[in-house]
């Protein structure tokens, strides 16, 4: 490869300008090198590096305070308000053309030490000026960099989140396909004793593939920015949740519930979503519990709001783990089937009950401790607060 002749400037602003030709094509040559160059046109390789280039000389010879090169140093600059940078926008075209992120942010190492290496080739004694300015390159290139990884991020997480909601949304119609005829067969075919019990598995396989396809659908929305949907209706929270209750102990027989649930808890609330977060909470308890042990509930009302809580005695949850639990993703350490040792699910359960509360307007927290056991409690507002509210909305109190 032929290297490109660069001429002298007397600052660093000043060189990338009248170098920019040949710097670009430095940048070309590199990113042709890595696996998805290869079949890209120049016009793609070369993407928004003029653009980038030309905001590194503006900014080189902007003023700048101390607090200003402190942040842009660690790539928290602002960035314009209106429209994409160049630098994120480069992060988006990369996402799409099939680089990876190592890869993209190889690109930013190669241009910052091909740029440093030519332009202290022709300035071997460097001025404080010099120094300055070499140092402001570096934050530049460390804005530009962090500005790229952040679009690049946030494109993985929505494919990622697309691919799953086109996977749930999929694979939801065969799957009752498979339940309905399972159902029909049990009703119809008077089965004997060995194909009743294969129909019965098949029933409670299916439904618990059905749960995870829910789980994933329900984390699609949630971070693809839609959020979880709710149908409010008053109703009582009172009864949702004996009913919630009763059908855990017929469930789980041999774990006792104990069960202070005032009468007429009354709210504009989503029953079938709150029931979903009942029904988790008092099944972690089950599962996490110390076995044997009695679960209480509670449901308690100040004029506004409500407090829900489900306590349990057993091992604690650390406190490491405790500040990231409620995370899409996460499971409790070292839980999971008492004969296999795996997981009993995706650890989504917690991360969608939050957003549930956090549709409504309320919040959710957990405590944990071995002298006091673990107890998960929900705030909620007993009237809507605002039409289609946010996710990480207002939080309440159960003393208003």
């Amino acid at each position: 490869m032929t290297r490109k002749v660069f001429d002298v400037g007397v600052r660093l602003s000043d060189f990338i300008r009248s170098n920019l030709d040949g710097i670009i094509a430095e940048w070309e040559n590199f990113a042709r090198s890595l696996n998805p160059g290869s079949s890209m046109t120049t016009l793609q390789l070369k993407d928004h590096i003029e653009q980038i280039l030309s905001f590194i000389a503006r900014d080189l010879e902007a003023p700048q305070s101390a607090s200003e090169q402190f942040d842009k140093s660690r790539g928290l600059a602002d960035s314009l308000p209106a429209a994409d940078t160049a630098a994120e926008t480069h992060g988006i075209l990369r996402h799409d053309d099939g680089y990876d992120i190592m890869e993209m942010v190889s690109e930013y190492r190669a241009l910052r030490a091909s740029i440093i290496k030519l332009w202290t080739e022709k300035n071997k004694n460097l001025s404080d000026e010099d120094v300055i300015d070499l140092t402001r390159f570096n934050e530049s290139i460390d804005q530009a960099l962090a500005e790229s990884v952040v679009k690049f991020a946030q494109k993985v997480d929505q494919s990622k989140d697309l691919i799953l909601g086109v996977l749930g949304h999929d694979i939801r119609s065969p799957l009752a396909t498979i339940h309905m005829s399972a159902e029909i067969l049990k009703r119809t075919s008077n089965p004997d004793e060995r194909h009743m019990t294969l129909l019965t598995q098949i029933e409670s396989s299916t439904a618990r593939v059905r749960s995870i396809v829910t789980d994933l659908l329900d984390l699609a929305k949630a971070r693809l920015g839609t959020g979880i949907p709710l149908i409010r209706a008053p109703m009582s929270l009172s009864d949702l949740c004996v009913s919630i209750v009763e059908e855990m102990r017929v469930q789980h027989p041999d774990r006792p519930i104990v069960l202070q649930v005032e009468d007429d808890v009354r709210g504009d609330w989503d029953a079938t979503r709150l029931g979903q977060v009942l029904s988790n909470l008092l099944s972690n308890a089950m599962q996490y519990g110390l076995a044997g042990s009695t679960v209480k509930f509670t449901l308690a009302q100040s004029a506004k709001t409500v407090l829900v809580s489900v306590h349990n005695n057993g091992d604690a949850i650390p406190p490491t783990h405790l500040e990231s639990i409620f995370e899409s993703f996460t499971r409790a350490p070292g839980r999971g089937d008492p004969l296999t040792g795996e997981s009993q699910n995706l650890g989504l359960g917690l991360f969608i009950s939050r957003e549930i509360v956090n549709a409504h307007g309320g919040s959710i927290n957990a405590t944990s401790t071995q002298a006091d056991g673990t107890t998960f409690s929900i705030r909620l507002p007993k009237t809507k607060v605002s039409s289609g509210f946010p996710l990480n909305a207002q939080r309440f109190s159960i003393g208003e």
